[in-house]
C-alpha cells in the first residue's frame, strides 16, 4: 500500500502542476503588450524551425487572451478564428501566415477598444521630426562634413525619439527609414564625403517620411524567413569573406544585415537594449571600415565575432529533455518510495504491524498538503497580475530550485553508505516508537511524503516553462514506469537493493541539474534586466548544460561547485576520521 500511496502522491502532484487555474480580472490595457511578445516569439520559434517553442508561445497567447473581458464582436471573432489556424497549423509556412493574421486580427481588436486618431499621430511625427530633416537637408547642401555631422546626429535622436508612430503603424516604411539611415551613417564614416551619395539617400529619406505622413505607403509584410539566426549567418559569410580578402563582398554582406534588421529587430530590443544601440550605430561603421583604402581585418573580424556572440547570448534559451523531467520526479518518487518502504518495514522488524496504518495516513496527509501547495504555487506563478513579470519569476523559482537540489545533494551523499542510511532511519523510527505516539508517527510520515512533494513543486516550476508539453510529460511517464518497476523489485529484493550504489547515483545527476538551472535562471534574470551582464569573450554558449558565458553566470555556477567539491571533500575526511578513531 506504501507502493501505492507514493505512486498516487507523484502523480497527483504532476496533475496539479499542469492544471492551471484561470485568471479573469486582468484589464485588456495591461495584458496586449503580453500578446505581442507571444506571437513575436511564435514567429520566431516558427522561423527557427523550434515547433515546440512556438507552439508554447500560442498557448500563452491563448492563457493571455482568455484572461481578457473581451466584448463579443467582429474583432473578437477574427483574433479567435486566427488563433484557431494558428494552433491547427500543421507546417511552418501555414503557422506563419496564421500568426501575422493574428497580429493584424489582435491589432484591429485593440484599436477597436482603445481607439486612436492614426492621421493626428502621423501630423504630430512630423511636427516633431520635419525641422531635424530640413536641418539636415540644408547642411548636406552646405557640403561641410562637420555641418552635416551635427545636424544627422540631431535628427538620430528626434527620430529615436519619435519612432515609436511609424514601428506601430507601418512596419515596411519603418523598415525602409532605418535601411536610408544606416546607408547615411556608412556615407559619413567613409574616408571621402560623397555629396552626390549622401544627398540622393537623404532625397530618398525625406521623400519615405512624407509618404508615411500623407499615409501613402503601403503596409507590405517584411518578405523572408528572417530571425536572429539569418543575422548571425550573415555575419559569418562576411567574416568569411574578410578571412579571403574579399572586403567589396563582405561590405555587401553587411548591407544585407542591416536591410534585414528592421524585420528582427524587435527580438534584440526587448532582451538587450543596449545591444541593439550598438548594433544600428556599429554595422554600418563596419560597412564603411571594410570601404577603406586600408582595411584592419583583424580589428573588423572581432568585432564580428562580438556582435555573433552577443546575439547568439540572447537568443539562446535553456531547453531541458524529458529526462531532466523525470530524474526530478524519479529522485523524488524514489527516496518517498524508499523511505516509506523503509519505515514499515522496520515496524515489522519491531513487532509493531498495529502502528503501519499511521504510516499510510500521515503518508495521506503528506499528498494532500502538497496538492494544495502546488494549487497556491501554480496559482500565483500563472497569475496574470504577475503576467509581465512571468521570466523574472522563472529566474527566481529557478535559483531556489538550484539551492534546494544543493542541499538535496548533500543529503543524499550523506545517506550514501549503508550504514548511514540505517542509522537514519533507525534514529527517526526510534524516536518516534519510543514516544509510544500515534501523533508522532503519523507526523513522521507527513513529514516524509511533503517534503518530497514541497521539493517536486518547486523543481518542477523551475523547469516546465522551458519545457515542450510532449517532453514534459513523457519524463513523467518513464519516470512513473520505472517507480512502478521498482516497487515491485523493492516487494521482492528489499535487502538486496544497493542504497548506497543509488544515492550516489542520484547525488551527481542532482548535482549536474542544479547546475544547468543556476546558469538558466540566472541567465535569464539577465534578459529581462534584472542582473547585468558581462560577456566572457571567446566562450561559446552550450545551453544543454546551462552554460552562459558571462561573469554573473560564471560565478554562480563556480560557487556551486565550490560548495559541491567541499561537501564531497568534508564527508571523505570526516570519514576517515571516524574510521582512525574505531
Amino acid at each position: 500500500m506504501s507502493n501505492f500511496l507514493t505512486y498516487f502522491k507523484i502523480l497527483s502532484l504532476v496533475t496539479m502542476l499542469l492544471v492551471v487555474p484561470s485568471q479573469n480580472n486582468v484589464s485588456a490595457a495591461q495584458s496586449f503588450g503580453t500578446l505581442y511578445i507571444a506571437i513575436t516569439d511564435a514567429i520566431m520559434s516558427t522561423k527557427n524551425d523550434d515547433d515546440a517553442k512556438a507552439a508554447e508561445a500560442i498557448e500563452a497567447f491563448q492563457t493571455a487572451w482568455e484572461q481578457l473581458n473581451v466584448t463579443k464582436g467582429k474583432e473578437v471573432t477574427n483574433v479567435n478564428l486566427t488563433l484557431e489556424q494558428a494552433s491547427s497549423a500543421t507546417t511552418d509556412e501555414q503557422r506563419l501566415e496564421a500568426l501575422t493574421k493574428l497580429s493584424k486580427a489582435l491589432t484591429a481588436y485593440e484599436k477597436s477598444e482603445n481607439p486612436v486618431d492614426e492621421e493626428t499621430n502621423r501630423a504630430e511625427f512630423m511636427t516633431a521630426i520635419e525641422p531635424s530633416l530640413i536641418d539636415l537637408t540644408t547642411a548636406i547642401e552646405s557640403g561641410n562634413k562637420d555641418n552635416i555631422e551635427e545636424a544627422y546626429s540631431i535628427f538620430l535622436k528626434k527620430w529615436t525619439k519619435n519612432e515609436r508612430v511609424v514601428r506601430e503603424q507601418n512596419m515596411a516604411a519603418y523598415g525602409q527609414i532605418e535601411t536610408q539611415m544606416s546607408f547615411m551613417r556608412i556615407s559619413l564614416a567613409g574616408d571621402e564625403l560623397e555629396l552626390k551619395v549622401l544627398n540622393e539617400q537623404t532625397e530618398s529619406l525625406n521623400k519615405t517620411i512624407r509618404n508615411f505622413v500623407a499615409g501613402k505607403v503601403e503596409n507590405k509584410e517584411v518578405s523572408g524567413n528572417y530571425s536572429l539566426t539569418t543575422l548571425t549567418d550573415l555575419l559569418d559569410d562576411s567574416k568569411a569573406s574578410i578571412g579571403n580578402e574579399k572586403y567589396d563582398e563582405a561590405a555587401d554582406t553587411l548591407k544585407e544585415f542591416i536591410t534585414i534588421w528592421p524585420a528582427v529587430e524587435g527580438e534584440v530590443r526587448t532582451k538587450n537594449a543596449s545591444l541593439y544601440t550598438d548594433i544600428e550605430s556599429g554595422i554600418p561603421l563596419l560597412v564603411s571600415d571594410l570601404s577603406r583604402d586600408e582595411v584592419d581585418a583583424s580589428v573588423i573580424s572581432k568585432e564580428i565575432d562580438s556582435f555573433k556572440q552577443q546575439i547568439n547570448f540572447i537568443q539562446q534559451d535553456t531547453t531541458y529533455s524529458f529526462w531532466d523531467s523525470a530524474l526530478i520526479l524519479l529522485r523524488e518518487g524514489l527516496e518517498a518510495l524508499l523511505i516509506i518502504s523503509a519505515l514499515i518495514a522496520f515496524l515489522k522488524k519491531a513487532g509493531q504491524q498495529h502502528m503501519q496504518r499511521y504510516i499510510y495516513v500521515g503518508a495521506a496527509s503528506g499528498i494532500g498538503v502538497s496538492v494544495v501547495a502546488a494549487i497556491l504555487m501554480t496559482t500565483l506563478f500563472q497569475s496574470g497580475t504577475i503576467g509581465t513579470s512571468r521570466e523574472v519569476i522563472e529566474g527566481y523559482v529557478g535559483i531556489a530550485a538550484a539551492a534546494m537540489m544543493l542541499g538535496v545533494g548533500t543529503w543524499l551523499h550523506s545517506k550514501s553508505t549503508v550504514a548511514s542510511w540505517n542509522r537514519y532511519i533507525s534514529k527517526q523510527m526510534n524516536h518516534a516508537l519510543s514516544m509510544q505516539s500515534v501523533w508522532a508517527m503519523t507526523f513522521l510520515s507527513f513529514l516524509t511524503v511533503f517534503r518530497e512533494g514541497a521539493e517536486t513543486i518547486v523543481f518542477y516550476v523551475g523547469i516546465a516553462p522551458k519545457m515542450s508539453f510532449f517532453e514534459f510529460g513523457l519524463g513523467i511517464a518513464i519516470a512513473l514506469a520505472i517507480l512502478v518497476i521498482v516497487a515491485l523489485v523493492f516487494t521482492k529484493t528489499s535487502k538486496k537493493i544497493p542504497l548506497h550504489l543509488f544515492f550516489a547515483v542520484a547525488t551527481g545527476l542532482i548535482y549536474i541539474l542544479a547546475f544547468k538551472i543556476i546558469g538558466a535562471s540566472l541567465h535569464t534574470l539577465q534578459l529581462t534586466n534584472i542582473i547585468p551582464t558581462h560577456i566572457v569573450y571567446d566562450l561559446p554558449v552550450i545551453s544543454l548544460i546551462g552554460f552562459y558565458p558571462s561573469i554573473e553566470t560564471m560565478i554562480g555556477q563556480v560557487v556551486l561547485l565550490v560548495i559541491i567539491i567541499g561537501t564531497v571533500m568534508y564527508k571523505k575526511f570526516s570519514g576517515s576520521f571516524k574510521e582512525a578513531e574505531i
